[in-house]
């Protein structure tokens, strides 16, 4: 429980931190994220507990990436990330879930991402910020790649990239689970 309570009293100064780089509000943080002012307050004040979409939203909004919301300052000139230390930061019902393994720095991050699909489990995302490009590589398994409604068939072997400022889903497929590997190229700057 206390890790918890750290990782949100983290998040929680990261945001303000953040919003008060950009010069934005509550009120206008919010407008722009898609997100209640009353969800703000309480994600400030680390009494929140915001899902998976909602981070997406505000990184982009703030032109950060989610880990940057979520982490301290990097100790290290090397990172070596473990996936059984990183929490999942979305779970589907049968299994699948979706963990942010790291972020690069520089003007323009990318974040890395280990995902689990369960055959017919989904992950609907919605549109990021103009600019954001993804890349997945489906190590194991199969998966099917929506973009806009198009269906895209990712087998183990094979990437697709695309540009995320479109809707997008990701679906497990085939009998077996599917294993990929996912980055998140993000633009330099926060959205206006």
């Amino acid at each position: 429980m206390a890790e918890t309570e750290a990782a949100l009293r983290m998040l929680a100064h990261n945001v303000r931190a953040a919003r008060t780089r950009a010069g934005l509000s509550l009120d206008e943080l919010g407008r722009r994220a898609g997100v209640s002012k009353g969800s703000l307050v309480a994600l400030e004040r680390a009494t929140g507990n915001p899902n998976f979409a909602t981070l997406v939203r505000l990184a982009d909004t703030l032109g950060l990436s989610v880990s940057a919301l979520m982490e301290g300052r990097p100790e290290e000139r090397v990172r070596v990330v473990s996936a059984d230390a990183i929490t999942p930061l979305w779970t589907g019902p049968h299994g699948s879930e979706a963990r942010l393994m790291l972020t690069t720095s520089g003007p323009a991050a990318t974040e890395v991402w280990r995902w689990k699909l369960e055959p017919g489990e989904e992950y609907p995302s919605h549109p990021h910020q103009a600019g954001v490009i993804e890349t997945v590589s489906v190590t194991v398994g199969e998966m099917t790649l929506i973009v806009d409604g198009t269906e895209h068939s990712v087998e183990a072997g094979q990437t697709a990239t695309f540009d995320g400022d479109a809707a997008h889903t990701y679906r497990g497929t085939g009998t077996g689970t599917c294993h990929l590997i996912m980055t998140v190229h993000l633009p330099p700057g926060p959205s206006t």
